[in-house]
């Protein structure tokens, strides 16, 4: 038995006999959508600079929407193109089919694309927002919608006519208190097992929960087929695949759960 599949038998057993799980969810768990990541391998943007000479980071933060909001919808419009037509992979499934298997499941992604409600999980967090929520810079109009495709760039307000942006968080912006305070009662209330799933872990609020649970003993579990930051404090490093590495936990807990042999 590899050393993998040891860890995912583990994993199995601990996942049958808990009551809660987080799940904090980044890029990389999409990428069996057929999404890419920003950064790294598959990224959009591996190269120093986009087309308008600025790093991608600064083209999508709210002091350039301030000033240049074309700019920043030129790259949202296509990332939002990259994310058209995506449907949850296993690993989405995977997690909203556990809210059947223990009392309480929390998910908190940084994700924008909705891959996670669109699976079908009740308890989530999209701490970056989602591009699909617009809302209007000059007045209270908001909508939501399919698809940008039909929206000049940069889109404007029906009703006054100012800038639309979506409803996530820019490079440089606060993140959303309402949604933060949630995931602190969360944590608050305490889980039985940690997962970080294709995120790099470079930001505190996501790297800092993970290193809080290892130091209490709380199993902690990374699914990332390339090592972070998080991989020599999380007790599983399981250096795989999203889907692969959920669709085998979810094999091994279905045969626990039936008194089989994992």
């Amino acid at each position: 038995m590899t050393e993998i599949e040891s860890f995912l038998d583990e994993i199995a057993l601990l996942l049958l006999h808990a009551k809660s799980a987080l799940f904090i969810t980044g890029a990389g768990i999409s990428a069996d959508s057929g999404l890419p990541t920003y950064r790294g391998v598959g990224g959009l943007y591996n190269d120093v600079h986009t087309d308008d000479g600025l790093a991608i980071e600064e083209a999508l933060s709210g002091e350039v929407f301030a000033v240049r909001p074309d700019i920043t919808w030129k790259y949202l419009a296509q990332i939002e193109g990259n994310c058209r037509g995506a449907r949850p992979n296993a690993a989405h499934l995977a997690i909203a089919e556990l809210e059947r298997h223990l009392p309480r499941v929390m998910v908190f992604t940084q994700n924008v694309d909705g891959l996670h409600r669109q699976a079908g999980s009740s308890n989530v967090i999209e701490i970056h927002g989602n591009l699909k929520q617009l809302a209007c810079t000059g007045c209270a109009f908001e909508e939501t919608v399919d698809d940008l495709s039909g929206h000049d760039m940069p889109p404007h307000c029906p009703a006054c006519g100012s800038v639309l942006r979506p409803k996530v968080v820019l490079f440089g912006e606060a993140l959303p208190e309402a949604a933060m305070e949630r995931f602190l009662d969360g944590l608050e209330a305490g889980f039985d097992i940690i997962f970080t799933i294709g995120t790099s872990g470079v930001f505190p609020y996501i790297a800092e929960p993970v290193v809080w649970a290892a130091r209490l003993g709380i199993p902690t579990v990374e699914i990332n087929p390339l090592p972070t930051r998080l991989s020599e404090i999380v007790e599983y490093h399981l250096p795989l695949g999203a889907a692969e590495a959920m669709q085998g936990l979810m094999r091994r807990l279905a045969s626990l759960q039936s008194g089989g042999a994992a």
